[in-house]
């Protein structure tokens, strides 16, 4: 099949020569075409450019291109959500009027709630509800423009129902339109059994979940929550360093609710990413800048906690890559708007809305270790494509908390017309 995407006012494309996430200035570099043109063929990119530069360059292809009109309208890269725990069990609202009510994060774990809460609901759901479940939220990720999810396990905590969650994940990536990148983690909390001794839990996590994930390749990556009460730097440590030796690219939940030198940690060991950084130091910031580490700020778990958001626009002046995500999970960020997170990292971490767009495509590619295959319209790419209903990109943020995606293309093919998920083009769920 052949596509030519044609007439939009803007084609953000966020090529560049650089082939690592952006930093500082380079998060600006949005490369738009005014009046722009995307050539596909099966399920990537051929060219970009007007469509009278790409009737010179390709003329055959063009000749035979089913035709997508995009007059008025931005085209874009598809949106990756570098962090996310999809699949779970329950819901969480009781916790929120308890917030409300002052209750804070730390105190409703304590009392056998948050992520305790979501352990036991997806210990007790069978295979079948946590897929079916998971299957409507990613229409409903697919219906915002995103095409790529990262999903973490660590709502089993133990390894039966982390390998459900993760073989779950696993079936999702081979039946759903949307690409699902998988997280083993494992260490997300020290489950009730273990209180007395988390030594004993970081032992079974180092000693037989980890091998099992690496041998039955169940994920490409090792996560671990390093925050006081939860894993220690140490104990984070040395989880990270025994997902490496079995191949788990290493990423980390850091410094969210207190400073424990979790950015310090991530660049180290040379993670891909740390998350969270609400309350990362200056010197853990500098870390990660060196270091190259992916910051992925989460703004709605901060606006949903009511919490002081990640320093986002010093992480970016000071060099740092920064991606942005939904964080969606049950407890503490229940959404999947990432257009909406957008709108909150230019609000409440001085991100410009150049930035978000790099936040939320190639930057937060390179996060899950994608840069080389999406993020930005370039030859040779997969075609995962957005139309928006807005005629300039500042309009993205301006008009916000609303969905502006018109049209998805995922893997060259429209699987999204005008805010409908188009019948058949998803693969079989049996």
């Amino acid at each position: 099949m052949t596509l030519l995407i044609t007439n939009a006012n803007q084609l953000i494309t966020l090529a560049s020569a650089s082939k690592k996430a952006r930093t500082g200035k380079e998060m600006t570099e949005l490369n738009i075409i005014e009046n722009g043109s995307l050539l596909i063929e099966e399920d990537r990119i051929v060219a970009v450019g007007t469509k009278e530069e790409l009737q010179e360059q390709h003329p055959e292809l063009m000749e035979k291109a089913e035709i997508l009109d995009a007059t008025g309208s931005v085209v874009m890269p598809g949106l990756v959500d570098a962090h996310t725990h999809l699949v779970f069990g329950g819901t969480r609202e009781n916790e929120f009027q308890m917030r409300l009510n002052g209750a804070t994060y730390m105190e409703i774990m304590n009392a056998g709630g948050g992520i305790h809460a979501t352990t036991k609901k997806t210990r007790e759901s069978s295979f079948d509800h946590l897929y079916e479940k998971t299957y409507a939220h990613l229409n409903d990720f697919l219906r915002h423009g995103i095409t790529t999810v990262e999903a973490k396990s660590g709502y089993g905590l133990d390894w039966e129902t982390e390998e459900k969650q993760l073989q779950v994940a696993k079936k999702l990536q081979e039946n759903h339109t949307i690409d699902v990148v998988r997280t083993f983690m494992g260490a997300h909390a020290v489950p009730a059994e273990y209180k007395e001794n988390p030594d004993a839990f970081v032992d079974l996590i180092v000693n037989e979940m980890i091998p099992k994930v690496a041998e039955l390749g169940l994920a490409e990556f090792n996560d671990v929550f390093c925050e006081k009460g939860v894993f220690t730097p140490e104990q984070s440590r040395r989880i990270l360093l025994a997902g490496k030796e079995h191949g788990l690219i290493p990423k980390i939940h850091a410094d969210e609710i207190e400073p424990y030198e979790g950015a310090e940690l991530a660049a180290e060991v040379g993670a891909i990413s740390a998350e969270h950084l609400l309350v990362a130091s200056d010197k853990g910031i500098q870390a990660m800048a060196q270091a190259g580490t992916v910051a992925v700020l989460l703004p709605g778990t901060a606006f949903f906690l009511k919490a002081a958001s990640a320093r986002g626009r010093l992480m970016v002046d000071e060099g740092v890559p920064v991606a942005i995500s939904t964080d969606f999970n049950p407890g503490s960020s229940p959404t999947i708007s990432l257009p909406f997170i957008m709108n909150l990292a230019c609000m409440n971490m001085g991100m410009t809305m150049e930035e978000v767009l790099t936040a939320t495509t190639i930057n937060a590619s390179y996060a899950i270790n994608r840069g080389n295959e999406i993020g930005s319209l370039e030859s040779g790419k997969k075609a995962d494509v957005l139309i928006l209903n807005v005629e300039n990109y500042q309009q993205l943020q301006y008009f916000y908390g609303m969905n502006h995606t018109k049209t998805v293309v995922k893997n060259g093919k429209v699987v999204v017309d005008n805010g409908v998920i188009i019948d058949g083009l998803q693969k079989s769920t049996n």
